[in-house]
């Protein structure tokens, strides 16, 4: 159960980054550390985040925790006449 609407997920500079960053290749934590400038605590606490959302998973490779990017995220927001305000989160085959 998700305890975090969609927008507070993804409303954070720091999880932009790493999604940004994952958005690349599989990372693992010291290669996000490194590239988002975050200690270890913090990228942590905001990895744990995004996989508690679903968004990314994570796989022990050896010493060595990798975080994959395994949905897609898309917002729509729209002015009148049609206003439309939207936050999907997307798996890979782009199923909601």
């Amino acid at each position: 159960m998700m305890t975090m609407d969609h927008l507070d997920i993804i409303c954070s500079k720091s999880r932009l980054q790493i999604l940004h960053e994952l958005s690349r290749r599989d990372m693992y934590v010291s290669e996000i550390i490194d590239r988002v400038g975050m200690d270890g605590k913090n990228c942590k606490h905001h990895l744990n985040v995004l996989e508690r959302a679903g968004i990314i998973v994570s796989r022990q490779e050896g010493r060595r925790r990798y975080y994959s990017l395994v949905k897609g995220i898309r917002l729509i927001i729209s002015p009148e006449p049609k206003r439309r305000y939207e936050l999907q989160f997307i798996d890979k085959k782009g199923d909601k």
